[in-house]
């Protein structure tokens, strides 16, 4: 979303919310309405939310299990999308328009779902659901890594600085670099950092060609997700083969993926930016790492060393350090 001056990297999730909800204002927070309050209490969304997105990356992992890493992929948007359309059509809010639009957010889909949900189903197949819900939580730290090359107006400052270098200890914790990354398969690791750099990159594209575009965040997200959609139906169809059958549990597991970690949930994460403000809203990203881990090993019984909980402990510190900025002063 093209503004003058692009604002850093916030709400650091494996969905477009960065970008649709902080950037179709242009970076700046919705005002807190009233009358647009949730029916539950916004700590009880929030809890939902967190349990939804921290839940992600197991039903990524069963959803692999049945289907290719592509279709996995494919299926998370189409329900994704499909569950956002309906939303519009119950608003009766039209979709985005304009050519130029629709050319950014084909760039925008690439960046902050085709490619990251690709990579991110691709890492579950021989990595832990667990490993790639505390990659998915590196986002900030690459979003602060390019504020140095493409948010000039935003310099890190020495905190932040000292975030990034935390985080990259976290990360070397979590992947037991004392031992050499024994028992880590190095390739899956990749494609999970890599997955969680492509969220920064869409965010500063997004808030650089689509900042004020007409149309609410719903309607920008539900369009950008229809593209998606097109780009992964066609890579599905050039490199994968068509399933043979579609087993209960992995199929319901794209589809939850979708409908509701893709569709329902960046609804209800619209409404608390709307009510809390993006700042107490961003803070879900902080739980999911913790609650793909639980489920992990509850539900899927991965193996938990102690550096696992410790390293994403140092890299979620690191994180939200990178999130800081200094207290500007009143105006006298």
């Amino acid at each position: 979303m093209s503004a003058p001056a692009a604002p850093r990297p916030t709400l650091p999730t494996s969905s477009p919310v960065a970008a649709t909800v902080t950037g179709t204002a242009a970076g700046t927070a919705p005002a807190t309405d009233p009358r647009r309050r949730g029916l539950l209490d916004w700590r009880v969304r929030f809890a939902i939310l967190s349990v939804i997105w921290g839940f992600s990356f197991l039903l990524i992992k069963v959803g692999t299990e049945a289907f290719a890493p592509f279709q996995v992929a494919l299926g998370r948007v189409l329900f994704g999308a499909l569950a956002l359309l309906a939303v519009l059509l119950v608003r009766r809010e039209p979709l985005p328009r304009g050519l130029r639009t629709w050319g950014h957010l084909t760039v925008a889909a690439l960046l902050l779902n085709t490619a990251p949900f690709s990579l991110f189903a691709y890492a579950e197949l021989s990595i832990p659901s667990s490993l790639a819900g505390i990659c998915n939580a590196t986002s900030p730290l690459w979003g602060m890594a390019l504020s140095l090359i493409a948010l000039s107006e935003d310099r890190p400052t020495r905190r932040r600085f000292a975030g990034l270098g935390l985080g990259f200890l976290g990360v070397l914790t979590v992947l037991g670099a004392w031992n050499g990354f024994s028992g880590v398969d190095g390739k899956g690791t990749a494609f999970a950092l890599l997955a969680s750099l492509c969220y920064p990159v869409g965010w500063i594209y997004v808030r650089r060609t689509l900042a004020g575009t007409p149309g609410s965040p719903v309607a920008l997200t539900g369009g950008q997700l229809m593209v998606s959609t097109l780009q992964l139906a066609l890579v599905s169809a050039l490199f994968t083969s068509t399933p043979a059958s579609f087993p209960l549990w992995p199929t319901l597991s794209v589809v939850a993926l979708g409908a509701l970690g893709t569709g329902m949930a960046l609804q209800m994460q619209y409404g608390l930016v709307t009510e809390v403000g993006p700042t107490t809203a961003q803070m879900v990203t902080y739980f999911i790492p913790v609650i793909a881990t639980t489920a992990g090993v509850l539900v899927l019984g991965e193996q938990l060393h102690w550096n696992t909980p410790v390293g994403a402990a140092i890299v979620l510190a690191g994180a939200a350090l990178t999130q800081t900025r200094a207290a500007s002063r009143k105006p006298a």
